[in-house]
């Protein structure tokens, strides 16, 4: 019997959380400090101008308004800033309510879950997994489930078996996510409407660097088109997830997912020519990062001859959209030490210092010592005379790229003046993705002769209108997040892999 539109109950819920194995766990006040939302909240949020709750959830429910009447179901959304597994005791009690709250609201007709996909527990490896699993056992088999994931999610086969269709991000930088929010809102109701969902599901021996996962240009942009290429009225997603290879787990490597209306056989045909494109391409996975010194020459030259273009170093080891601290002053100090000229550095996170500078006052001269009262190997001490050029609450609403439109927080935060370097300090874990982290403090991004972004890729897409691609160096720095993968001691991966293992081979899935 086909459920009329107006009575469909569609239950909304997510969680995101982007787990690297090496930094500290993730704990409850990290998500209730960034975004934890429950029942009518979602709703309320989801509709404002500029919602503080992932950008896809706020699509899907635009989209189902578009659609026509519907009868949403709010569960809970929550979400914390990448870091470390989350922590088992909260990730226990957050199921337990989810599960409550679904108990509570059937019957259901529809679910869209909305996960990062790549999260961790410090009780587990597949909290994503076991979440979609307790979701399918409350509704039942029936009932379609639709889900978004990050394009650097880790999919396990618990994940594939217990939705129905996946779609994962299209670009890096993310600038999808909207998209696939209302691609998602349009599956689920076609499946609500009787279609049928027939998913394969094919993960390859081969863990990229995120740096190497760019979808602008080269292998991993030309895998996913070809699968946007191969999708036809057989083919319901096509999903092609690179992975986040600092999870460090036995479910990392490149996978593909492919959902058909019509059979497995589709599914599995398409899924079978994409990871065969995928594996011969692996040599192209490997990218040659900037060493420091030649970063720092190239810095003092631009600094130098204003006739050259100006130049956007992104200090890859220590990407908060990684995971790492957002604190650490190799580049920084080297810059420092060389007396590099014109260059804007954030957002360093040092909230203590942060805290300094707003007591000091605008205008103040002190001596800013960075990492005051870090305990990460990777921070160490730094020191410097500093003038504080300008002081910030941290709130903003994002402009370009990966938080367009969203409200940011960056806490108490100021720009200090070293003296030829100008360095954005705040106090919330966030990654330097987007220009208004420097201009919410007056600075002049045109200006700069040298940018330092604390992002790995991210901040492609905020601050391409100032910088072409040739202008881009990943510095080869260290911490949490470096991409030179032979510095990270890796326990989990499930050997061999490639690259790390040089001589992986991958056997070819028997379909029967």
């Amino acid at each position: 019997m086909t459920i009329p539109a107006a009575a469909r109950r569609i239950a909304i819920l997510g969680v995101h959380l982007e787990s690297n194995a090496f930094a500290p766990v993730t704990r409850e006040a990290d998500f209730r400090s960034l975004c934890y939302l429950e029942g009518d909240a979602i709703m309320a949020e989801a509709r404002k101008p500029a919602p503080a709750l992932p950008a896809e959830v706020a699509a899907f429910v635009g989209e189902m308004d578009r659609l026509g009447p519907w009868t949403p179901v709010p569960i809970l959304v929550t979400g914390a800033e990448p870091g470390g597994p989350i922590d088992g005791r909260f990730f226990s009690s957050l199921l337990a309510d989810i599960r409550a709250r679904l108990l509570a609201a059937r019957p259901l007709h529809g679910v869209y879950i909305s996960n990062h996909g790549g999260m961790t527990s410090t009780e587990g490896e597949d909290p994503d997994g076991v979440m979609f699993e307790a979701v399918r056992q409350l509704v039942g088999v029936r009932v379609p489930i639709v889900s978004t994931l990050d394009l650097h999610a880790n999919i396990s086969e618990r994940m594939a078996d217990n939705a129905d269709v996946l779609l994962a991000y299209r670009t890096n930088p993310h600038v999808d996510q909207r998209e696939r929010g209302a691609e998602a809102a349009g599956v689920l109701t076609e499946l609500m409407d009787g279609a049928k969902s027939f998913t394969a599901f094919i993960r390859l021996p081969l863990t990229p660097a995120s740096v190497t996962l760019l979808t602008a240009a080269g292998p991993y942009a030309e895998l996913i088109a070809r699968g946007q290429a191969l999708k036809t009225q057989e083919i319901i997603a096509v999903s092609v997830v690179g992975g986040f290879v600092f999870s460090d787990t036995r479910k990392n490597g490149l996978a593909i997912v492919v959902s058909a209306r019509d059979g497995l056989a589709s599914a599995r045909r398409v899924a079978l020519e994409l990871a065969r494109q995928a594996w011969r391409d692996r040599q192209r996975y490997l990218k040659r990062l900037t060493p420091i010194e030649d970063a720092v020459r190239l810095a003092v030259e631009a600094g130098r001859n204003g006739e050259k273009p100006a130049i956007i170093f992104s200090d890859s080891g220590d990407n908060p959209g990684g995971g790492g601290g957002g604190n650490t002053a190799e580049l920084l100090e080297a810059l420092y030490w060389a007396e590099a000229k014109r260059v804007l550095l954030g957002v360093f996170i040092d909230p203590p210092l942060a805290a300094q500078a707003h007591k000091a006052g605008a205008g103040a001269r002190f001596e800013a010592v960075f990492n005051r009262a870090s305990t990460d190997r990777f921070a160490r001490r730094f020191k410097a005379p500093a003038k504080v050029l300008a002081l910030h609450d941290g709130k903003c609403i994002g402009r370009r790229g990966l938080w367009a439109g969203q409200a940011l927080d960056l806490g108490p935060s100021a720009a200090l003046d070293l003296g030829g370097i100008t360095v954005v300090v705040g106090s919330r874990r966030k990654q330097a993705a987007d220009p208004i982290f420097f201009e919410m403090m007056g600075l002049d991004i045109a200006a700069a002769r040298t940018v330092v972004v604390k992002s790995r890729g991210h901040f492609r897409a905020g601050f391409d209108e100032f910088f072409g691609p040739e202008q881009v160096y990943e510095v080869d720095t260290a911490g949490l997040t470096s991409p030179n993968l032979d510095r990270v001691p890796f326990k989990g991966l499930p050997r061999p892999v490639f690259p790390l293992d040089p001589d992986t081979r991958w056997r070819e899935p028997v379909f029967r």
